[in-house]
């Protein structure tokens, strides 16, 4: 599936009633976005002749209803209770039962979708598509001579050819007459596999959507005063934010290795799992034991394609996102960096917010040494600094401690002349930015832009593995650095000139672990960071 159909954008409480009570039967059920509590959600559900609003959180570490099982996602969230009947209950313990998604068929979801530019004009649309597009690059429109209809411009041989996209009284949509569809979206699939033959006789593929959110880097702060002002007629980041919500059910890939039972205990939410095909594969671990190659962490790769003309190069730069650590989970987040030579580890949260524990002080203090089944770490150094808190530890294999005394023991007693032991202690550095507030974002991007520019000066004079990112979920203020993190790196490797794309690097990033960036506010705040 393309789109979430049971997510419906622009009702109110009142239309969705209408709805479901006009067109739905007693199990029928859509989700909406709360009118009073932006950003949060709402489940409609027909109960016989009644409608039930269950309320939705979004904390911005996962979605819940307000309490009890959380998700890394909506679509996640609606799954599970759509599957698992008896898990949703009234308060007296009445089981609500969610059996029939009731389709959003309203044509203005279509702004949600990435080829669709709104009221783009003709001659807009065939620059668009000369400069930046190639043959078989389209995009769809709102047709300005027929209100209702729709256009289609494809760039097929060099030039560009508008095709009408007509919508009918009984909201089906068809070209030129032939083959009727349900929704704009359905139609442009259909053409995706099935080419088109224009009056002149020329063969029109669509290959590529021409992407709205696709921009020039220097035009970033013309883009962000666009979606502040946005209306009816233009996606704003609301919008640009749904879309992926939307795209979600592309993502949900298979979590098995979470769900085991022997490794239930090591997630810090159940059902905030990670993807089985990106997750971390933990090396050094006794085979014998079942699960205990499990943490819940994912790798995030990026690759960034440079070119300084003549030469095109790749630069790669890979990411861990994982949880905060349980108590009995340290053991297995200080083997994940050591075996991937991680020096750098970003810490996103407080240990305690709002009186619940988000993560354990899983690191020594200053002169301490903590010991982690055969692994030492020791507290070198702590400073403070405005808006956060940089740790230095060295992190050791007691193995390797044993091999190079037994090699100091072995020089000595052959009197070799020994002015030290080989020094292979890693030195790691803890950055823990503190003054994210809870439940929002930071009113100014520059404290977090101080912080990943004193990363990644860091980064850039150490040869080391990946960098570890995590918050509590290690899935919303976790992606939402590690997405301006990636855009900033565009940005540098390329230049102003560049063209970058934040919802597609978001979306990037979403199917290499569920749920990155989990809020409106957080998007927006990766554009406004940029």
């Amino acid at each position: 599936c393309t789109i979430n159909r049971w997510f419906h954008p622009n009702i109110s409480g009142v239309d969705a009633e209408t709805l479901l009570l006009e067109r739905g039967v007693s199990g029928s059920f859509l989700a909406r976005p709360s009118k009073s509590n932006p950003g949060d959600f709402t489940l409609s559900v027909r109960r016989g002749d009644g409608v039930t609003h269950i309320k939705i959180q979004n904390t911005g570490d996962f979605y819940d209803l307000y309490g009890g099982e959380k998700f890394a996602t909506l679509a996640e969230l609606v799954q599970f209770y759509t599957e698992k009947h008896g898990q949703l209950r009234e308060i007296n313990g009445e089981i609500i039962e969610l059996k029939y998604p009731l389709n959003c068929a309203d044509p203005t979801s279509e702004r949600l979708i990435l080829w669709f530019h709104g009221h783009t004009t003709g001659r807009q649309a065939e620059i668009l598509l000369n400069e930046k597009g190639k043959n078989g690059s389209f995009l769809v429109r709102q047709s300005l001579s027929k209100p209702g209809d729709f256009v289609l411009s494809v760039r097929c041989d060099d030039k560009i050819i508008h095709i009408m996209i007509s919508r009918s009284d009984n909201d089906k949509f068809d070209i030129g007459g032939g083959q009727k569809f349900d929704s704009l979206s359905e139609l442009i699939d259909h053409h995706k596999h099935n080419a088109m033959v224009e009056r002149t006789g020329s063969v029109v593929y669509l290959k590529q959507p021409y992407n709205a959110t696709r921009i020039n880097a220097a035009m970033i702060d013309q883009r962000v005063k666009e979606l502040h002002q946005s209306d009816a007629s233009k996606a704003g980041f609301w919008e640009e934010f749904e879309t992926l919500q939307q795209q979600e059910c592309k993502h949900l890939f298979s979590r098995n290795e979470g769900l085991k039972l022997v490794n239930k205990v090591k997630n810090r939410y159940k059902n905030i799992l990670p993807f089985d095909h990106t997750r971390v594969i933990l090396k050094d671990a006794d085979q014998s034991v079942p699960g205990s190659d499990y943490i819940n962490a994912n790798y995030i790769r990026v690759i960034i394609k440079v070119e300084i003309k003549p030469i095109t190069f790749l630069v790669k730069k890979t990411y861990i996102s994982t949880q905060g650590c349980l108590s009995n989970t340290i053991t297995d987040f200080w083997k994940m960096v050591y075996q991937e030579n991680s020096r750098i580890i970003v810490m996103t949260t407080k240990e305690v917010e709002r009186g619940r524990n988000k993560c354990v002080r899983y690191w020594p203090a200053e002169g301490e040494v903590r010991q982690f089944d055969q692994y030492s770490v020791t507290g070198v150094k702590e400073t403070d600094y405005r808006d956060y808190t940089l740790r230095e530890f060295k992190l050791m294999k007691n193995s390797e401690v044993k091999y190079f005394l037994s090699c100091w023991i072995f020089l000595f007693s052959n009197h070799v002349n020994v002015m030290c032991m080989p020094n292979n202690d890693r030195v790691v550095c803890h950055y823990h930015f503190k003054v994210w507030p809870d439940h929002g974002v930071p009113s100014d991007p520059g404290g977090v832009l101080n912080f990943l520019h004193d990363i990644n000066e860091r980064y850039k004079n150490i040869s080391s593995g990946p960098v570890v990112v995590h918050c509590s979920a290690g899935i919303g203020r976790s992606g939402t650095f590690i997405g301006i993190d990636i855009i900033l790196d565009v940005i540098g490797q390329q230049g102003l000139d560049c063209e970058i794309d934040i919802q597609r690097t978001i979306q990037m990033v979403r199917g290499q672990r569920s749920g990155m960036v989990q809020t409106e506010a957080q998007y927006q705040f990766v554009y406004l960071a940029v």
